[in-house]
């Protein structure tokens, strides 16, 4: 048995799961692996390649080609697909939307599964993700599950995506984020939902800090550090 901590942080997009799990990961000394980052470098294969990413079939037949190893630089992750390092091309918001369609495929999610549960082996960790205390880590130390409100959620992505100079309109980012919510919440396989152990904690009239804030004395109950 690993005598690494383990934290789970599940939500919708743009509860701010992943800025969250950055500054906690930093505060406690802990690594962060952002999961949708995997799915997201499986989804750029796919687009790159110009393969019908609405085709399971096709998605699972060529799973074999891709190759994804994640590094951490001054704990920060970095992903690398086919020896590739891109970090910063998964986020163009087109990858974002295949990624959404093909995380609900059982192939994607049982080829990347062992790369996420590997990372507990060696590391204490923040692992955030739509299905981390459920599915990937059951057995985490910590469960946590952040939401806020759609239009909350939607003002949050579009601030980030301006941040990295990509254009685009509150309209266009509602509509995504509630695709996103239907794929998630409704997919067959692993949907999102809260844990029965999660704590569920709306950020929606919270600023960064109060949150982390609130999180950090909870985790440091939970697990004694």
């Amino acid at each position: 048995m690993s005598n690494f901590k383990s934290i789970a942080i599940d939500g919708p997009a743009g509860a701010g799961k992943s800025d969250v799990s950055d500054i906690l990961a930093k505060k406690l000394g802990f690594i962060h692996v952002d999961t949708g980052a995997l799915y997201r470098a499986v989804a750029l294969y796919f687009l790159e390649n110009n393969f019908d990413y609405k085709n399971q079939q096709i998605i699972c037949e060529n799973l074999n080609k891709i190759l994804i190893n994640m590094d951490f630089k001054d704990n920060s992750q970095l992903i690398y697909l086919n020896n590739i390092d891109v970090t910063e091309k998964i986020r163009i918001k087109e990858v974002a939307n295949i990624a959404s369609s093909i995380s609900a495929f059982s192939c994607v999610r049982d080829f990347l599964l062992e790369i996420q549960k590997n990372t507990t082996k060696f590391n204490n960790i923040i692992m955030d993700g739509r299905d981390i205390a459920t599915v990937v880590l059951p057995n985490a130390d910590v469960k946590i599950f952040l939401t806020a409100s759609l239009e909350e959620r939607a003002k949050r992505r579009l601030k980030q995506l301006k941040e990295k100079n990509i254009n685009c309109n509150y309209n266009e980012v509602l509509n995504l984020i509630k695709q996103r919510d239907n794929n998630d919440f409704h997919r067959k396989i692993a949907p999102l939902k809260p844990s029965q152990d999660s704590l569920i904690y709306d950020t929606t009239d919270k600023n960064i800090n109060e949150v982390v804030e609130f999180l950090l004395i909870y985790i440091k109950e939970k697990i004694n550090c």
